[in-house]
């Protein structure tokens, strides 16, 4: 029996609760083995999962951890730790003992939640290696029924549910690039702020279908899955992309949204051609990016091989997602990452882009690092550069840990990539600096070619100077590789670049 409960954002599972009130029958979630929970299965399997939790010792406030795919039972579990009221800490399934141990080190798990094994990893062996308490879910073969893989228990055991959506209910963790990662802590406010800017922004309504095929367990997933308690629409999980197979088996749902990187449209694109005239996607409207900037090319390969204007892009951080958004009513797709979501402010400090906003970060699992994070005036400090047009939309020009300093110059090494990209051998490109004992660092431009292309370093240069980009801009290394270094949700890991170039600084391919 569902309660009733006063109208207003009053938490997560307040979303789960109003939904399964409001549209008890219509589909939430759905995934790639045929199952599906309507928005009043999924409240009935989280409240079932929670009193599970209980069962397993855990408690309001403590801090449940959970490394999952992109599966149903995640997308249970996480509501299930809301409405028990639990910390939860999403981790992302690629990150690998060093990093794991250092997050439960720091925010020390009642329950570590993995699989045994995913994509030939042993996540159940690790996880016993790493934490005292430990649920290990058997994932390894695809679901044989509806059925949710989670412990259930008995309702009557649960308190009620938690009251205070400003209260830290999430941990999650940067990306980083060398140091280790920074835990990034969340209330349910700031997150249910982010998903509703979302909707205003992205127009996100009751029809609206969306597979996710990149980590949910990325802060984008709960803002996506409360976008959809609020808003409507339905949500088909992928736990894994083939980029030959996956955008057929996406099409048979239907989908209205796209995302959400360069390797994802690239293989949609692909797909339609492989298809022939007749639209692979029927029901689309939109394509959206997030995470990392989609070049020129593709965004113009989405509008005329897919019909949608282009990606429309949206910008956030762990600390501050979703901060701008374009709409789809927005001329000129993927020239700027829109306008700010409701609630938001955006300055420019010394080309710097800094924010205030209802979905800002409550702080650092680390306090110690608070004090750089915001400037004297509370404005959280981006580490993105960029400006704010006369508009109001907000254009990214690169990263201050970005910038390539040689001879005493800045270069922005996204300026260069947009250059090199332009390139009609070039398909993928990094462009990073590395260390020269003349002129400090170099610009090195590495690049993934089309099949059957060669590129020399002086083709690239005369290429570059014809674009109009300055001399001491042009790239002075060329590195052909066959693949580019990307996480989940397709930025390229420019740190793991400059890593092997520099060890290789003689190298001409990595």
């Amino acid at each position: 029996m569902i309660q009733e409960e006063p109208p207003g954002p009053d938490g997560l599972w307040g979303l789960v609760r109003r939904a399964a009130r409001l549209r008890p029958d219509a589909v939430v979630l759905a995934d790639d083995h045929g199952r599906s929970l309507s928005a009043l299965a999924f409240h009935d399997e989280a409240e079932r999962a929670a009193a599970g939790l209980w069962e397993l010792g855990v408690r309001p406030g403590e801090v449940v951890s959970w490394q999952l795919p992109t599966v149903l039972e995640a997308a249970v579990l996480l509501a299930a730790c809301a409405r028990l009221g639990a910390v939860q800490n999403p981790v992302v399934p690629i990150l690998r003992e060093r990093e794991v141990g250092f997050i439960a080190g720091q925010v020390g798990p009642r329950l570590l939640v993995v699989p045994e094994r995913w994509q030939g990893f042993e996540h159940g062996a690790m996880a016993r290696r790493l934490v005292p308490r430990t649920l290990v879910l058997d994932l390894g073969k695809p679901p044989s029924g509806p059925g949710i893989r989670l412990p259930a228990g008995d309702l009557g055991v649960l308190p009620g549910p938690p009251a205070d959506p400003a209260a830290c209910r999430w941990i999650y963790y940067s990306s980083g690039t060398t140091a280790d990662p920074k835990g990034v802590r969340h209330c349910d406010a700031g997150l249910i702020a982010a998903a509703l800017g979302a909707i205003e922004h992205q127009q996100r309504n009751p029809a609206d279908v969306s597979p996710v095929a990149w980590p949910f367990a990325h802060i984008g997933g709960v803002s996506l899955l409360a976008s959809v308690l609020t808003a409507g629409g339905r949500l088909v999980f992928f736990d894994a992309f083939d980029p030959q197979a996956g955008p057929g088996r996406m099409a048979a749902h239907r989908p209205t949204i796209l995302g959400s990187a360069t390797p994802f449209f690239q293989a949609f694109i692909a797909a339609q051609r492989r298809h022939g005239d007749r639209p692979l996607f029927p029901a689309l409207r939109v394509c959206l990016s997030g995470g990392a900037a989609v070049p020129e090319t593709v965004n113009r390969e989405v509008a005329d091989v897919l019909g949608v204007p282009g990606v429309f892009a949206a910008w956030g951080l762990t600390e501050f997602p979703i901060a701008t958004s374009e709409t789809p009513a927005d001329p000129g797709a993927g020239t700027t990452v829109g306008r700010p979501t409701p609630g938001v402010s955006v300055r420019v400090v010394d080309g710097e882009l800094r924010l205030k906003g209802p979905q800002c970060f409550l702080g650092y699992v680390d306090p110690a690092l608070d004090a750089d994070a915001f400037d004297e005036d509370g404005w959280f400090r981006t580490g993105d550069l960029g400006h704010v047009g006369g508009d109001g939309r907000v254009r990214i020009s690169g990263r201050l840990k970005d910038v390539i300093i040689r001879n005493a110059e800045n270069v922005s090494a996204l300026d260069v990539e947009n250059v090199v990209l332009r390139h009609p051998a070039v398909t993928d490109a990094a462009v990073v600096g590395v260390p020269d004992p003349r002129t400090g660092e170099r610009v090195c431009a590495v690049v993934v070619l089309r099949s059957g292309h060669e590129l020399t370093l002086a083709d690239l240069s005369a290429h570059c100077l014809a674009e109009g980009l300055a001399r001491y801009k042009t790239p002075e290394r060329l590195v052909v590789t066959t693949l580019l270094p990307h996480n989940p949700m397709g930025k390229i890991l420019k740190h793991e670049l400059r890593a092997r170039l520099t060890a290789e600084s003689d190298a001409q391919n990595i």
